[in-house]
């Protein structure tokens, strides 16, 4: 890098202005076409229309809280979200003949969720369940006894536990992650691919005749000499019309170079006010494709957390708003889409117009067209003045592989801007003046600079990017503070990373910056930590810290984490408290940690063992009346809780 950097030093020093860069749609790649559903399976709409019974109240008329493919945080959503009434406890289906091939019962995620496995190689998922049914149910009650842990995962063989369609396998529930009562429901082929169980015609339960509303569209420039009107930087707009009938763009949108369309759009179904996903995204240019996704399935769980590159992910962090992008980005290996070789980038050249016309579908039909048109403007320098006149200040981005420097500056004619590496100056001439706020571009592919100097400003400024991290192998950081490992995937695309150290606080990047695959982190305490056995890292939001384990090794604290962020080491020496809030029924306990977390309960009556079920989002333990092994709830009883960080607290009752 330093010897590209120093090249394009020699040839930029006559201040000409700086636009170097690749044409990022020079690689020509054919179209990616979806993978087969699964492998050896007839999963035609021939063969599977009418295969499955719906799951709750098969046969009356039904409403989904959420679709298939819906954008969530770090991941698709992988199947339909059924209402239940808004309560639990109503009988759920066996879709189809089959078998019970795995079950689990935990506090987070699914929750209590079933498998059904079915003759023709898919499987049917069952989840946020509130009991189990059958004898099926019974063997799991045996098994938590025999490993005296609520949270359990079983694997049955195929003649173990047969069921029928139709029979009641389960009750619904508002287990694990559930924000309300509803049935999560998936289909799944042999590898694990999440399935859209709407693709093979939808189920008559499930009525929708209304089309998918545009909320908002934009064009960002994705190569260096790409403006947008007129600018380096996204800019949004806000179609007008009506789902069904169309939504526009009023206004010729200017612009130049490489550039990416993004949509924020949403769709619901008959009679519920959720706003659940897209099925499909069409894109036409001129009347030629351009590009087109369709979810009909995801890979779980390699593929759904690549949801953080089909969204423009650091502006749903700064505002939360979620725009899919419509093109396929750098990292971004779903196999959903089809595209030519631009992969959905299009390139604007002055003087043409391109007429681009967007068409979103849901898994009924319906459709909506979006129309927008951009023409091409060859970028010159520009300058506007603000009235006012301040003093000069700098600050920096990075956007995708591009340093975006913005001055804010008192001179009539902007000055050129200068790089400094290794002693070395790179003169930038401004690519634009807005306002008062000069910009200036340049590409980090040829090297990272050290400094930034602007005349007017006392001290040059330190430029905190401190090594470019390439995607797709095995990278390794190391500074004095910190030694960082990058999984093959763990990042997306090249990170320009940053690191610093202040108040016992660790900040490796920023939680604007998505990770797909976990990185290993061996924090360098300035410190020695007194308590090893109860400290660990925590990641720190504002003002709550969440476990992130660790090992420690002599003074270092190795852990593995999916976030990037703010670390610090914490010492928790408070053990869990609880409190019998409950005996209505059975016993409830309220408990609580103050820090670390709960990680272990253990509840004895009369010296055996009695299962205690765990709810993490209410914070509370509780048995349950199906509970046929147990003791019974009287007499003198131990309650013991664990933390995180090792710390016991032993309870004595008298019930």
């Amino acid at each position: 890098m330093n010897h590209l950097f120093l090249k394009l030093l020699l040839l930029a020093m006559p201040a000409l202005p700086l636009t170097c860069s690749a044409d990022p749609d020079a690689k020509t790649d054919p179209p990616k076409a979806a993978k087969p559903a699964a492998a050896a399976q007839d999963t035609t709409l021939s063969a599977l229309k009418g295969y499955f019974l719906f799951p709750i109240q098969p046969g009356r008329p039904n409403l989904l809280a959420a679709s298939m493919g819906e954008l969530r945080p770090n991941h698709f959503h992988g199947g339909l979200d059924i209402k239940t009434n808004g309560g639990v406890d109503l009988p759920v289906y066996a879709a189809a003949d089959g078998y019970i091939s795995r079950m689990k019962q935990s506090s987070f995620g699914y929750g209590n969720v079933l498998y059904i496995t079915h003759p023709n190689g898919l499987t049917t998922v069952y989840g946020h369940l509130n009991h189990f049914k059958g004898a099926v149910a019974q063997e799991m009650l045996r098994r938590q006894y025999e490993k005296r842990s609520y949270e359990l995962e079983l694997f049955f063989e195929p003649n173990q536990f047969p069921v029928k369609r139709g029979e009641v396998v389960a009750l619904s529930g508002n287990t694990g992650g559930s924000a309300g009562p509803h049935l999560h429901w998936e289909v799944r082929d042999a590898k694990d691919q999440q399935l859209n169980p709407l693709q093979w015609g939808g189920f008559s339960e499930i009525q929708d005749h209304v089309a998918p509303t545009v909320v908002g569209a934009a064009v960002e420039p994705l190569s260096i000499d790409a403006r947008v009107q007129g600018r380096f930087e996204k800019r949004l707009f806000t179609p007008t019309g009506a789902p069904g009938t169309g939504f526009s763009v009023a206004d010729t949108i200017p612009a130049y170079g490489t550039v990416g369309l993004l949509l924020q759009a949403f769709d619901r179904f008959d009679n519920a006010w959720n706003k659940n996903g897209l099925y499909r995204v069409e894109v036409r240019v001129n009347g030629q494709p351009l590009y087109s996704h369709v979810i009909n399935g995801i890979g779980f769980p390699e593929e759904t957390r690549v949801v953080n590159q089909h969204i423009d992910y650091e502006y749903l962090m700064t505002s939360r708003r979620t725009f899919e992008k419509l093109w396929i980005d750098d990292g971004n290996d779903l196999s959903i889409y089809r595209t030519g070789p631009t992969k959905g980038k299009l390139r604007v050249e002055a003087g043409k117009v391109y007429d681009v016309e967007m068409r979103l579908f849901d898994a009924y039909g319906n459709q909506t067209p979006l129309h927008l048109v951009l023409r091409g403007e060859q970028p010159d320098y520009w300058q506007t003045r603000a009235a006012t006149v301040r003093k000069p200040a700098l600050r920096y981005d990075v956007l995708r592989n591009i340093l975006r420097v913005t001055v804010d500056d008192t001179a009539r004619q902007a000055p050129n801007l200068t790089l400094l590496r290794n002693g070395r100056q790179l003169q930038l001439r401004p690519s634009y003046t807005d306002q008062g706020r000069t910009v200036y571009l340049f590409d980090l592919r040829a090297g990272l600079p050290e400094f930034l100097r602007f005349p007017g400003l006392a001290q040059d400024q330190r430029f905190d990017r401190v090594a470019a991290i390439p995607a797709g192998e095995e990278q390794l950081f190391a500074n004095n503070l910190v030694n960082l490992v990058f999984a093959p995937r763990t990042n997306y695309d090249t990170l320009y990373l940053q690191t610093s150290f202040k108040d016992k606080t660790w900040t490796i990047q920023n939680p604007r910056t998505p990770i797909q695959q976990a990185m290993r982190v061996t924090l360098k305490p300035a410190e020695p930590v007194a308590d090893k056995a109860r400290a660990a890292a925590y990641l720190i939001r504002g003002t709550t810290a969440s476990w992130a384990g660790g090992t420690w090794d002599g003074e270092l604290l190795t852990f593995n984490t999916r976030n990037y962020g703010q670390f610090r080491i914490l010492t928790d020496t408070i053990p869990p408290s609880a409190r019998l809030v409950s005996r209505a029924g059975g016993l409830t306990f309220q408990v609580s940690d103050n820090l670390s977390g709960l990680n272990r309960y253990e509840l004895e009556i009369g010296g055996r063992f009695r299962l205690l079920r765990y709810e993490n989002k209410k914070n509370i333990l509780f048995t349950e009346r199906t509970d046929t092994l147990g003791p019974a709830l009287r007499g003198p009883a131990t309650l013991r809780l664990t933390d995180q960080a090792g710390n016991e607290k032993v309870i004595k009752l008298q019930l």
